[in-house]
């Protein structure tokens, strides 16, 4: 970093040995510092008292290991006392850029302290000199970003433990406003409640590699991606494989979840399904079981990798309560269970919204082998897959018997 002109030229014109004695490397410390004070680098950043105890400690550090290096010495390749400042800076939220802009300067004031000016005798090669604080700051910029990710990952090990507990209370319908609030984290009034089913991705099925990691791997980009999208104002409870995430409604709009499963199927290579229900902080419980439901419904009839909300789904979901009804419905179909191609023929014609191109080019058929099964699906349940309310029973009972996961439809 560059020091201005007044302050080198005050530097400059004191006359220093090329090689101090030790105690003078106590007073070149001070000087480096008070360098960095008048800059006003680090203020309001760290604190007075650092500037002066902690800080200046660090700088004879750091300039011993120099003044070493200049006498032709291997100085240790740790600097611990550096270390240690910079995991309280980064636990006082002190930015690492800000540290090592203050690094530059001040390795860049010790040298024109310790080199003299041109024009002067000095016993230290100009080559050696640069060498030497090349070796320094990146000494210097790999212990401070190694404190700095460290605490990072201390920090963020310590909120994901806050934000699992609170959010787990809020699931099982507890009170968390008291911890919530010793953690630091908000609680909304009102919630949107995801339920996400996340699938394998690619390379979690590629024998070369470790399936847990990848799996892992692909839950931190969409843990990250979630903080980052949200600003850390969602609540998730996540596995590999899905799980539960509170939205606050005043952080995202209803139209706006679309986009944010978009973004986070993106982050995470895969093309994640979600179901929404919106409710007030004391109703997440019942909210999350309904939106797992409704997940649940999704996946058994195979409606896509989208967000699904409950009102496209209220007859569906109305199908799969438990009750005579359901169980009436279920045994409609009966008589295709010993005829699966039949089942899974109406099963496409469904997924296809009753196309008979798409189902026969899907079942690799001709069109007219379509027809003939529908023919016969309608002979042997008494179901008229033509007329509009027979076939309401017929998609009625296909969706009752995928709720129970039907192995004949399987």
């Amino acid at each position: 970093m560059i020091i201005e002109s007044a302050d080198r030229h005050e530097l400059a014109s004191r006359t220093y040995p090329s090689t101090p004695p030790a105690p003078d490397v106590h007073r070149l410390a001070r000087e480096i510092v008070a360098d960095l004070t008048r800059s006003g680098i680090l203020c309001p950043a760290i604190p007075g008292d650092a500037l002066r105890g902690e800080l200046t400690a660090v700088v004879r550090v750091c300039l011993g290991w120099l003044i070493r290096r200049l006498h032709g010495e291997c100085p240790p390749q740790r600097l611990d006392r550096l270390e240690a400042a910079a995991g309280g800076w980064a636990r006082d939220d002190v930015e690492i850029g800000t540290v090592l802009h203050a690094a530059h300067r001040a390795v860049k004031g010790g040298v024109e302290l310790l080199v003299p000016s041109a024009g002067q005798k000095s016993g230290i090669d100009i080559t050696v000199a640069i060498t030497a604080s090349v070796e320094l700051l990146a000494l210097i910029t790999s212990t401070v970003s190694k404190a700095y990710v460290r605490e990072l990952k201390s920090a963020a090990g310590a909120h994901h433990t806050d934000v699992h507990t609170v959010t787990s209370a809020l699931l099982g319908g507890h009170t968390a406003t008291a911890m919530a609030r010793d953690a630091s984290i908000r609680i909304a009034d009102r919630y949107y409640v995801l339920a996400l089913a996340v699938p394998a991705h690619r390379d979690e099925n590629d024998p070369r590699l470790d399936r847990q990691v990848v799996a892992r791997r692909k839950l931190r980009r969409l843990q990250s991606a979630l903080a980052t999208l949200l600003d850390r104002q969602a609540l998730p409870l996540l596995s590999v494989d899905g799980g539960t995430i509170l939205v606050p409604t005043d952080a995202c709009t209803e139209d706006g979840i679309d986009d944010l499963v978009q973004k986070l199927s993106a982050a995470t290579y895969v093309d994640i399904t979600a179901t929404v229900v919106s409710a007030g902080a004391d109703d997440v419980p019942a909210a999350t079981r309904q939106a797992h439901e409704l997940l649940d419904i999704v996946e058994q009839l195979g409606l896509g990798a989208r967000v699904h909300r409950f009102a496209e789904l209220a007859l569906e979901y109305q199908l799969t309560r438990p009750g005579v009804g359901r169980a009436r419905l279920d045994r409609l179909l009966d008589p295709l269970d010993s005829h699966p191609e039949l089942l899974q023929t109406l099963q496409t014609y469904i997924d296809t919204d009753r196309n008979r191109t798409r189902t026969a080019r899907q079942l690799a058929v001709h069109p007219n082998t379509v027809d003939y099964r529908m023919q016969r699906i309608g002979e042997l349940t008494g179901l008229d897959p033509t007329n509009s309310r027979t076939w309401w029973y017929l998609y009625s009972s296909l969706v009752a018997r995928r709720s129970r996961g039907s192995a004949a439809i399987a």
